[in-house]
């Protein structure tokens, strides 16, 4: 598939979220790659013990054709899964396209068993600032206005609480960059269609886009973000999603005024009152 002349995004991303796995110490008998594409964390997977039997699920047939052990076309807004039908859910760089991702995410919540663990990457709102801020600029100066050119996408400041209002207990969500340079933005524009992450926007303009709005887009990136080699930096911001299943042996928190100790007297400090306690 030509997916693989494109896909070094996906393949670097997939072993900084399988690494996670080393600092976990359990196994995983049975797990899913939900929106696998071709295959990135199965290539990565082997070199790891702590999956057993990994399934392989993508929207696009085509995608699904591509793995190496059981796969299902299958579209993330209607799991076909059953609940408890597996330890670990994987997914890489997929589910920023899902239209309904709190929907999406409580039916993964319901696929794990309980205390299963959901680890997933999805391109956060940082992503291609450079790129959206050219094209915004060059659209108004030639167009007089501009249309949405890059899907909106998750802020870090959400991520948790979209995996605490799905059903997930113990969330976490923390983010990465990755910072990619062309040639130019011509050159960006290509790879973002090899790897499939092109304008998908209902609201997108569908009217012709005039080619001199592309040219001075792609202007404007050189003069205001290419480094002292002249090539033009990309931004990338990969959001990290972790949770579990919510089970009775998981850690929970106190009840509030519960503590047995002071916070003052574990730092070895004096407690200064913050003022009169309300009426």
């Amino acid at each position: 598939m030509e997916f693989h002349r494109y896909d070094f995004l996906f393949q670097e991303i997939a072993t900084r979220l399988t690494d996670r796995l080393e600092d976990i110490q359990r196994t995983f008998p049975i797990a899913l790659d939900l929106g696998c594409h071709a295959g990135a964390i199965a290539n990565v997977l082997p070199r790891r013990s702590a999956v057993d039997w990994l399934a392989h699920s993508d929207i696009s047939f085509q995608m699904a054709k591509c793995a190496t052990s059981t796969a299902l076309v299958a579209d993330e807004e209607a799991l076909p899964f059953a609940d408890n039908a597996f330890d670990l859910v994987l997914s890489n760089l997929s589910l920023h396209w899902v239209n309904d991702l709190p929907g999406a995410l409580t039916q993964i919540q319901h696929t794990l068993k309980p205390d299963g663990l959901f680890l997933a990457t999805i391109l956060g709102g940082d992503t291609l600032v450079e790129f959206r801020d050219c094209l915004l600029s060059a659209e108004s100066e030639i167009l007089g206005g501009a249309s949405p050119r890059i899907s909106p996408m998750v802020a870090l400041g959400d991520a948790a609480g979209l995996l605490q209002r799905a059903g997930f207990a113990l969330p976490v969500a923390d983010s990465d960059t990755i910072n990619v340079t062309y040639d130019n933005a011509f050159k960006l524009m290509a790879d973002l269609r090899g790897m499939a992450e092109a304008n998908a926007i209902r609201e997108r303009t569908q009217r012709f886009t005039p080619r001199s709005v592309f040219m001075r887009a792609a202007k404007l990136y050189q003069d205001r973000y290419s480094g002292p080699e002249g090539r033009i930096n990309a931004t990338f911001e990969v959001i990290y999603l972790h949770g579990w299943s919510p089970h009775d042996s998981q850690q929970k928190p106190l009840r509030p005024g519960s503590a047995s100790q002071r916070l003052a007297d574990a730092l070895d400090t004096e407690e200064q009152p913050a003022g009169e306690k309300p009426v």
